[in-house]
């Protein structure tokens, strides 16, 4: 599965609705991958909602340390890919950290995501902790 920040964001913090949802499931996944704009996108987060910096820190730190953890260091060739589908998705509110997300799931044949965010519903994958509307 892919860690999304909305996602991250649930497995961290025991107070947020989905935390319960986003624990199961990520225990039952077998292969977790994030990429670095989504570490970035997640330190962003935790800062508008006012968290703990400190504690999220700690956190990206701990999930750069786990070995069983795949981080994919966003470089040119997949910005340019991810720019690509922006491209062709002009009706879509899509960020460049989706997209990224979305190339990254696309060649590593994934099609589950620690998320909330519909977008990755929009583009065909499972969005694990989204409600049903």
């Amino acid at each position: 599965m892919l860690l999304d920040t909305s996602g991250l964001l649930c497995l961290q913090y025991k107070h947020e609705p989905r935390h319960q949802q986003a624990v199961a499931a990520y225990r039952r996944a077998n292969v977790w991958i994030t990429h670095s704009y989504i570490i970035d996108e997640y330190i962003a987060l935790v800062t508008a909602r006012r968290y703990s910096r400190v504690d999220a820190i700690d956190f990206i730190d701990s999930l750069l340390n786990t070995p069983k953890i795949e981080v994919i260091w966003v470089n040119e060739p997949l910005t340019r890919s991810a720019i690509e589908l922006l491209k062709n998705r002009p009706d879509k509110t899509y960020s460049l950290c989706d997209a990224v997300s979305f190339v990254v799931m696309q060649q590593r044949g994934i099609n589950q995501a620690l998320t909330t965010d519909k977008h990755f519903s929009q583009e065909g994958f499972t969005a694990l902790l989204r409600q049903i509307d």
